[in-house]
């Protein structure tokens, strides 16, 4: 039987059935384990640090071996002493209580601690998630709505606020903005495609429009000769009767087939004129048709080249950017790697030192660019 634990003692051997047999004997060792812990309580390690954390959870192991000594007394005196197994197993079942409450008593501020920092980063990892999410589209959405969210998205500020997510938030957002980007050009060039499209409608439509015209106008003419030339036979007709019916009416119906000559070249020039006015208003509105598609793909033009030059220059401003940063971490790494071989490390070391401390591997340490 071990004789000591880190926080206290057991009873002696040949005083440990008094002891466990009285009620409240083990006051004096469960006095002893409550000193050191108030002791411990007065000042609490820091949760912050790895040292301290390590005290809060040493400490509730320290609580759990005497619990555990104690115990292994208790039921060894139980085990030879059949004729009192009540009062030491109410002793027992007393002790392994208080002994956990103490230790969840002490343990809580870690536990506390822990619950924090795991709302923590749950927290981050969900603004992360709802980065990746502006990249993503129930619908086909509008070039317009696109360029709206990249809008948004590069005024999302990356601060110290995202502690150590920050990388993994700006490669999020990177990302994020690398497939909008795309799927801007891609949508742009379908809107554009789908104007194109429709400005040769609306030139098929004047042509039709134009054809209609035209055969409207033709089958006008058409009308007007048939009518003129049967008008004509029926006037000569009609002069052969007269002519046979009485040589005393002849200078009356020579009058007759005079006028009526008349009219039938005046309706023949009405018509030829009204064929010519058909023929006129078709040209005008084919004129016009052609000016107004000629303006909507000279505006197409311009419009796709004011696109173009928006792209290219948002490439090279990205471009540039990213030149600039690797410039600027570069310079940052060089002076830590500087710092580093002033110090005594060699460069070797002081290169990998540098490469580890920026991929997040080396706990509580980072490099600020």
């Amino acid at each position: 039987m071990s004789a000591q634990t880190e926080l206290a003692v057991v009873p002696l051997q040949e005083t440990a059935l008094t002891v466990y047999s009285t009620p409240n004997g083990l006051d004096p060792w469960l006095d002893q384990v409550r000193a050191k812990v108030d002791e411990f309580k007065k000042v609490l390690p820091d949760l912050k640090t790895r040292k301290g954390r390590e005290a809060y959870a040493s400490m509730a192991h320290q609580i759990a071996k005497s619990k555990t000594a104690l115990e292994a007394v208790g039921k060894e005196i139980s085990a030879k002493q059949k004729e009192i197994p009540k009062l030491i197993d109410a002793e027992r079942k007393r002790v392994w209580d208080t002994l956990e409450a103490w230790q969840k008593e002490v343990r809580k501020p870690l536990d506390d601690w822990q619950d924090a920092e795991d709302a923590r980063v749950d927290k981050h990892n969900d603004g992360i998630e709802a980065i990746k999410a502006l990249a993503k589209f129930e619908e086909l959405p509008t070039a317009a709505h696109v360029a709206q969210v990249i809008a948004d998205l590069e005024l999302l500020a990356l601060d110290d606020s995202w502690e150590e997510f920050l990388p993994e938030a700006a490669q999020a957002k990177d990302q994020a903005l690398i497939t909008l980007r795309g799927l801007l050009v891609k949508r742009q060039k379908e809107e554009a495609e789908q104007a194109e499209l429709a400005r040769l409608r609306a030139e098929a439509e004047a042509r039709e429009q134009k054809d209609r015209e035209e055969r409207i106008a033709r089958e006008a003419a058409e009308r007007a000769h048939i009518e003129a030339e049967q008008k004509a036979q029926a006037e000569r007709e009609a002069t052969l009767h007269r002519e046979q019916e009485a040589k005393a009416a002849a200078e009356r119906r020579e009058l007759e087939l005079k006028l009526q000559a008349e009219q039938a070249e005046r309706a023949a020039a009405q018509a030829k004129a009204d064929q010519v006015a058909a023929e006129q208003r078709a040209e005008q509105e084919r004129q016009a048709a052609t000016q107004r598609s000629e303006q909507a793909a000279e505006q197409a033009r311009i419009d796709e080249r004011r696109r173009a030059d928006a792209a290219a220059a948002e490439i090279l401003r990205q471009q540039e950017a990213r030149e600039a940063d690797t410039a600027h971490r570069a310079k940052i790494n060089r002076a830590a790697l500087a710092a580093f071989m002033v110090g005594g490390m060699t460069e070797e070391c002081a290169k990998q030192a540098i490469t580890l401390i920026a991929l997040r591997k080396i706990p509580a340490i980072s490099i600020q660019y």
